[in-house]
């Protein structure tokens, strides 16, 4: 499974801190990962992702308030998630390119 997530600590002050600090648990899991400008994604089975998103809250939880944003994609046996849906993705957009340069866009 494919989890892609988000933690807000509501106490503004050092806010990206504690954001590294939930980054690090993930990057120190072991677990596949990859953090972009909205999400941390990471990919295992569902005990080992939802205790490496559970601790990367605890991380972030030094304040009042947390909130938690995420999304799952749970898919039984699927390994190498995070780079072969990017690679399918590629792989068809290149398709697409090629299409466009012989002039074969848009027929039926």
């Amino acid at each position: 499974m494919i989890v892609a997530f988000s933690i807000t600590r509501w106490a503004w002050a050092k806010s990206r801190e504690y954001v590294a600090d939930a980054v690090r648990v993930v990057r120190d899991s072991g677990l596949p990962n990859r953090t972009d400008a909205m999400f941390t994604s990471v990919e295992g089975e569902w005990d080992e992702v939802m205790d490496v998103v559970r601790r990367a809250v605890d991380a972030v939880a030094a304040g009042p308030r947390v909130s938690l944003v995420l999304k799952a994609d749970i898919r039984p046996g699927v390994t190498d998630g995070l780079d072969s849906k990017v690679a399918t993705l590629e792989r068809h957009l290149q398709a697409d390119q090629g299409l466009a340069r012989a002039g074969l866009t848009g027929l039926a």
